[in-house]
């Protein structure tokens, strides 16, 4: 599970990647925060419980210098299963980072916090909890003194085409998709470059649990290629490497069918029993008839 969360973290890290999500999923595309404007967080923050300190780590989290007005600090939480805990676990990332603000002597400006879930899932959409009221069973005497916190959720199979084209990162690849998935459709790769082949990639293997295209990418020695990589060359490469398993399978697949029709002439030929073929094939004559079944007799 440390794999999987260290291989997806590691495509959104990049700033030109984080500043394009943060900017098409809150601003709609307008390009508020730049790459330039980003720095890592420390991300690791502490929380005591049951007499023990335990350290929490957002996926990833950036503080966004907008000037000297205010810093921001956004953090990315993904999942490809949904979480019934999420509002939980948001509000204690959340609540430690402003612990942290309140800690430090030398920070000047409190700033606010704002986390977002990037969910990944192709069956239905988000449906667990996105407010922290839902996770529990409150009175309605008391409900209105237990203070609510909502989660940023994002659904990121079912963002439009529109949506999707907004992205100018490598995170466009990623949400294509998911969508094309979800809508159970052939992915058409585009001639696009791929910046951060080695992210994506990785990416892609921990998010749909297939290791093929990081084994892809340690194969392909695409870091050596000049001029850049498209997903068009990336799925060309799938394809060559899916013949090349064809081509083994069929072969055998050759043989098999050979067999059957050998063993089904000299049948129909009174070459020999199902007995004699069985001890001169040394397989049972249940086997022998099986794979003559295949064949049909001659007329």
């Amino acid at each position: 599970m440390c794999k999987k969360d260290i291989t997806e973290k590691n495509l959104e890290a990049w700033n030109d990647v984080f500043a394009d999500i943060v900017n098409v999923l809150l601003f709609k595309g307008e390009k508020l925060v730049k790459e330039t404007d980003l720095e890592a967080d420390t991300k690791a923050s502490m929380l005591k419980a049951d007499g023990k300190i335990h350290e929490q780590e957002r996926d990833v989290s950036k503080f966004w210098k907008n000037g000297e007005i205010r810093i921001s600090i956004l953090g990315f939480e993904n999942q490809t299963a949904q979480d019934y805990n999420m509002p939980l676990r948001i509000i204690s990332y959340d609540g430690a980072s402003y612990k942290q603000e309140l800690l430090d002597k030398k920070l000047k400006q409190k700033y606010p916090v704002a986390t977002l879930v990037l969910y990944f899932g192709t069956k239905t959409k988000w449906t667990a909890p996105k407010k922290l009221h839902d996770c529990f069973k409150i009175p309605d005497k008391l409900k209105p003194f237990v203070s609510d916190y909502k989660i940023n959720v994002f659904n990121i199979a079912w963002l439009s085409d529109k949506t999707i084209s907004m992205f100018k990162s490598d995170f466009k690849f990623v949400a294509k998709y998911f969508q094309t998935k979800r809508k159970n459709q052939k992915y058409k790769p585009t001639k696009e470059e791929i910046k951060h082949v080695d992210s994506l990639l990785k990416m892609f293997s921990a998010l749909t649990g297939d290791n093929k295209f990081e084994k892809l990418y340690n194969e392909g020695n695409y870091k050596y290629v000049k001029g850049g990589v498209t997903m068009c060359e990336i799925v060309q490469s799938f394809i060559d490497e899916g013949i090349e398993q064809g081509k083994a399978q069929g072969i055998a697949q050759g043989k098999a069918e050979e067999k059957a029709q050998l063993i089904r002439r000299m049948l129909d030929e009174n070459f020999a029993t199902p007995q004699q073929i069985a001890g001169l094939l040394k397989i049972s004559v249940r086997e022998v008839k099986k794979i003559a079944s295949k064949i049909p007799a001659e007329a």
